[in-house]
């Protein structure tokens, strides 16, 4: 099974209890398959109940790139949360482990 880490790259940080993660094609040909493979419903069932909140995909078709927004997603915020990834990184990284859908 292809994974996310092998057509993608990705950035990602917080601001309160919200993460963001920008996931970018490694190249223009591969972007239909990360849009495919990158939706709220499989970014939720991923990251289960660290994500109480609403999960958002825009896509940004002229850079290749989706941004993935997580609400109530860092268990209070980065000066509040009790997890050992206070400001997303992590979940940035853990968004790679996303089968690949080819359709």
């Amino acid at each position: 099974m292809q994974t996310l880490d092998t057509i993608a790259y990705v950035r990602s940080g917080d601001k309160g209890d919200v993460v963001s993660i920008g996931v970018i094609a490694k190249s223009p040909d591969l972007y239909p398959k990360l849009v495919n493979s990158v939706t709220e419903d499989s970014v939720k069932e991923l990251f289960g109940d660290w994500v109480k909140g609403g999960v958002a995909i825009y896509p940004m078709e002229n850079i290749h790139s989706l941004a993935v927004i997580m609400r109530r997603a860092l268990g209070g915020g980065a000066t509040r949360t009790l997890r050992l990834d206070q400001t997303g990184k992590a979940m940035g990284n853990g968004i790679l482990r996303l089968p690949v859908k080819t359709n």
